[in-house]
């Protein structure tokens, strides 16, 4: 059986990698999890020292797995009753901050589509490493949903002027145009991404662990400067999956039909 987040350790480097394939490594609620376990571990190992996140072949992550979700679209909660996506969505949120938290340097690999939570997983990584192929965007806003998690992220990455573009438009970067953005550090051929990864993983380490990981502290008090949008935020995509615009939208997508708002010719 596949389990949908595999670790492998190799000397002070660890291989964190979303594995389901079937779902071009959306992100499911057990992904989800045991990314975050893998933080919370890896937190308190002083032997690790870099993090490589990838996909299994063929994506990095087409973002959110709305399986879990799909009873809540387009339905209204009856007065006084709780919203379980709340919770469920503020741990996607858990997990942005937990990333960016790491005292390890932390290497994002893209090989392939990263959508959506996908998108906000590398912006909050130390270094981009991305093959020519790969293609980057952040579609919620054109299937009736805020892209609430990560627009904090993707903000703090890229900066206002360009977060604006890809959070309010929901436009696909190839690799060249992500690199031109800011999102990409290093792009490499199709095929060269293992060998960039390990020769940025070598260079990594003429960093001292500790050093890096207390300019990584200071980092982190300037992130920490910005208000904590967790809760605001599980809240708008709760609020917005359960809307009808969310309903028509993803029937829409599902349909691979345009959208109910988009002008036809």
């Amino acid at each position: 059986m596949t389990t949908p987040f595999h670790t492998q350790r190799q000397g002070d480097t660890e291989r964190w990698t979303l594995n389901d394939p079937a779902t071009r490594n959306a992100l499911s609620d057990s992904m989800v999890l045991g990314l975050f376990g893998a933080c919370v571990r890896a937190r308190q190992d002083e032997t690790l020292r870099v993090i490589v996140l990838t996909g299994a072949p063929g994506a990095f992550s087409a973002g959110g797995s709305l399986g879990s979700f799909a009873s809540a679209i387009g339905q209204p909660l009856q007065p006084g009753e709780a919203d379980p996506l709340i919770d469920m969505n503020r741990g996607f949120g858990d997990v942005l901050h937990a990333l960016c938290a790491l005292p390890q340097l932390l290497v994002c690999a893209v090989d392939g589509a990263a959508m959506g939570g996908g998108f906000g997983l590398v912006c909050c990584a130390d270094h981009v490493i991305a093959t020519e192929r790969s293609s980057f965007a952040t579609p919620e806003v054109t299937l009736g949903l805020p892209p609430a998690q990560i627009a904090p992220f993707v903000w703090q990455r890229l900066g206002d002027a360009a977060a604006r573009q890809c959070l309010l438009q929901g436009r696909v970067y190839k690799g060249a145009e992500a690199q031109a953005l800011g999102l990409v550090d290093e792009l490499v051929a199709d095929d060269a991404l293992d060998a960039a990864v390990a020769a940025r993983v070598q260079a990594m380490m003429r960093a001292a662990p500790g050093a890096v990981a207390s300019t990584k502290r200071l980092l982190q008090r300037m992130r920490n400067d910005v208000p904590d949008l967790r809760t605001e935020a599980a809240f708008a995509f709760a609020q917005g999956l359960r809307s009808a615009e969310a309903a028509a939208g993803l029937a829409a997508f599902a349909k691979k039909q345009p959208a109910p708002w988009v002008d036809k010719p």
